[in-house]
């Protein structure tokens, strides 16, 4: 038997080639497993956070007796869910019961594959990427309105209702303050209109925030594009369906909402993605795109330069990048918590006119203030 030599080096190329590959693909696991893990610390600050400043607010202790300052509480809630019977409903649909928390979920994990903690802290740096993360998040409340049919409740299916219509309303407004800043980097970038149909328009998330780094703290967008700020703002809110917008699980009408059927895992999956989205859209990208991500400096005293972070490379350049977009995230998490705590719950019919009546025309506004004054500076 005559074996030929170069059918034997053409085999060992392709086993090589092939175990690279599987390495190659365990090594893009580990910045995925990172990201799961940080989120979930998040998750678990938020909170704590919440409760201790709720407590505050309303001059209680708050959390004392799970760790230290009451920190591991959320940690024993979290595993008192877990251990909780799943109970399932007898004339619901049973399949679309369970797949809603999932979803839900799902949707708003995958947004944060665009979102940016330092200049190479991206898992997927799209041209597309903003637009990206409003199109993933509005798979969430179908997930809900799953959920409500699903679990056969005429509470539940109110809720998921609510909870499609308040996408819908307020989805619109945030998508056109967006499509501001895109406008506005594009056309400054290569002095000529860019329509919002062109696939030329980029909204990647790591060139918006180049694009502010360039006069310091002066050129984040939250003093060019102060209306959309406010108006995103909001948006976000109501998108996390946090008080005074969390009409879809409304107490004193609705039990629960959508949640009123659920128990164990499935609850604690609607919780998780509350939290994990309310850390997506009122925080991280407010940092993102209104107040410059990972940048932070003055204008005549550049910080990176004064304390020589960028001859800091590797790991220590990438926490301080990741601490400064933190730092500006958790600020706005404190908003969002005090004003949950702080305003009263609006009616359905207050909800849908603030979104449909004046952020609707006022982000409308804006996006033809932008664009024509870009226009007039060319």
């Amino acid at each position: 038997m005559i074996i030929d030599t170069t059918e034997v080096q053409t085999i060992n190329s392709f086993s090589t080639s092939g175990f690279f590959k599987e390495v190659y693909g365990l090594i893009w696991i580990i910045p995925i497993l990172t990201l799961i893990l940080e989120i979930t610390i998040g998750v678990l600050v938020i909170v704590w956070l919440e409760r201790e400043i709720s407590a505050a607010i309303q001059q209680r202790i708050g959390p004392e007796y799970a760790g230290p300052l009451g920190i591991l509480q959320a940690i024993a809630d979290g595993t008192k869910l877990l251990l909780k019977e799943d109970l399932l409903p007898s004339r619901g649909d049973i399949r679309l019961f369970s797949v809603g928390p999932s979803i839900a979920v799902i949707s708003v994990l995958l947004s944060y594959l665009v979102i940016p903690f330092g200049y190479r802290l991206v898992l997927a740096d799209l041209g597309i990427g903003v637009f990206l993360w409003i199109a993933i998040s509005s798979i969430a409340p179908i997930g809900l309105l799953m959920s409500g049919y699903g679990s056969n409740n005429k509470y539940s299916f109110s809720g998921g209702l609510r909870a499609a219509a308040q996408s819908i309303s307020y989805e619109i407004p945030l998508t056109l303050c967006v499509l501001s800043i895109s406008l506005r980097l594009e056309i400054g970038r290569n002095d000529q209109v860019v329509l919002p149909y062109d696939s030329d328009l980029d909204s990647s998330t790591v060139d918006i925030v180049e694009a502010q780094s360039k006069y310091g703290f002066w050129g984040w967008n939250l003093w060019r594009q102060p209306i959309g700020f406010l108006v995103f703002l909001i948006s976000s809110l109501a998108e996390c369906e946090r008080l005074p917008f969390d009409l879809p699980e409304a107490e004193e009408e609705l039990v629960a909402g959508y949640q009123t059927e659920y128990s164990g895992i499935k609850y604690a999956l609607f919780y998780l993605a509350s939290y994990l989205n309310l850390l997506v859209s009122s925080s991280l990208f407010v940092t993102v795109l209104y107040l410059g991500g990972w940048n932070f400096s003055i204008p005549y005293i550049p910080i990176p330069e004064l304390f020589r972070i960028n001859q800091m490379a590797g790991i220590f350049g990438m926490t301080i990048d990741i601490f400064i977009t933190l730092a500006k995230a958790y600020l706005f998490l404190f908003i969002s918590i005090t004003t949950r705590w702080t305003l009263p719950r609006m009616r359905i019919d207050q909800l849908l006119n603030l979104g449909w009546k004046f952020l609707l025309p006022i982000s409308l506004g804006n996006l033809l203030l932008t664009t024509s004054s870009q226009l007039v500076s060319l």
